[in-house]
């Protein structure tokens, strides 16, 4: 994996961003049974790069995961959004990780960039040679979808989703999901953008609490909201006084005969 150079400018949108998959190999993968050998060598491919994933992102810290569309220029208000989020959840000590692309992924990125925090970016590959944005400090690419969204998923205590699409909502309900089914803590969600996300919620309470689909108690750890300042304020009460994380908190160890070595900022690609 090439280095990826940090450069103060933002990425102009691009519209046909996730529209194919670059690999005709992925393609083969959902595409029912293959060989035996071909299965095999598959199923290492995916443990390889779970493999690099676990040992990229051991010592990032704490993170919260913005999730968000990719489409957003710098220009438009979701993406001052996304940046003033992910400056303030810098500031409070957690690593802004985002899927590493443009649009509100890079907002956050750069938000977290700007005050000095670190910023983590999960890029995928995909068509058009989709380049990581240009405010992480450090990223991995991943060819797989599901296990990108493992290492999202897995170093969080908290995700927060603002306005996007089929990819932002994938990610949110399968975050919803593991809490709901107890495979992760009960970590908030919130969904920033309230104009945005209000249909969305009245569907889930209105419709799928009365039909029995879900539960009422299913929606309490979803918070809508506009404010920067509540969605901090949520995030950071549970990452204290629920899962036990403070400054102070010792950090793993690092192994020098495995290679480990701290996350420099800048340094480019995770290894």
């Amino acid at each position: 994996m090439s280095d990826e150079p940090t450069a103060q400018r933002s990425s102009p949108p691009d519209p046909h961003w996730g529209k194919a998959s670059a690999d005709p190999e992925e393609i083969h993968f959902l595409a029912g049974p293959r060989s035996r050998s071909s299965e095999l060598a598959r199923v290492f491919r995916i443990m390889i790069e779970l493999i690099r994933g676990f040992r990229g992102l051991h010592f990032v810290g704490p993170c919260v995961t913005v999730f968000g569309s990719a489409r957003f220029p710098e220009t438009h208000p979701w993406y001052a959004l996304g940046r003033e989020i992910g400056a303030r959840l810098a500031r409070a000590g957690f690593t802004v990780m985002t899927g590493g692309g443009p649009g509100i992924m890079e907002a956050a990125n750069r938000g977290a960039k700007e005050v000095g925090g670190r910023s983590i970016g999960c890029n995928i590959v995909l068509p058009h040679e989709q380049k990581p944005n240009p405010y992480l400090d450090r990223f991995l690419e991943f060819r797989y979808f599901f296990v990108r969204k493992v290492m999202l998923v897995k170093y969080s205590y908290a995700f927060v989703a603002l306005p996007g699409g089929f990819g932002t909502m994938d990610e949110m309900f399968e975050c919803l999901t593991l809490i709901q089914t107890g495979k992760i803590l009960n970590f908030p969600v919130v969904l920033l953008g309230v104009e945005y996300w209000r249909p969305l919620i009245d569907f889930l309470r209105d419709t799928m609490v009365p039909k029995g689909t879900i539960a009422p108690e299913d929606l309490e750890r979803v918070t809508l909201t506009d404010s920067v300042d509540d969605a901090i304020a949520e995030i950071v009460k549970a990452g204290t006084e629920e899962f036990g994380l403070a400054p102070e908190k010792k950090a793993p160890r690092r192994r020098w005969f495995l290679g480990e070595r701290p996350m420099e900022k800048g340094a480019g690609s995770l290894d």
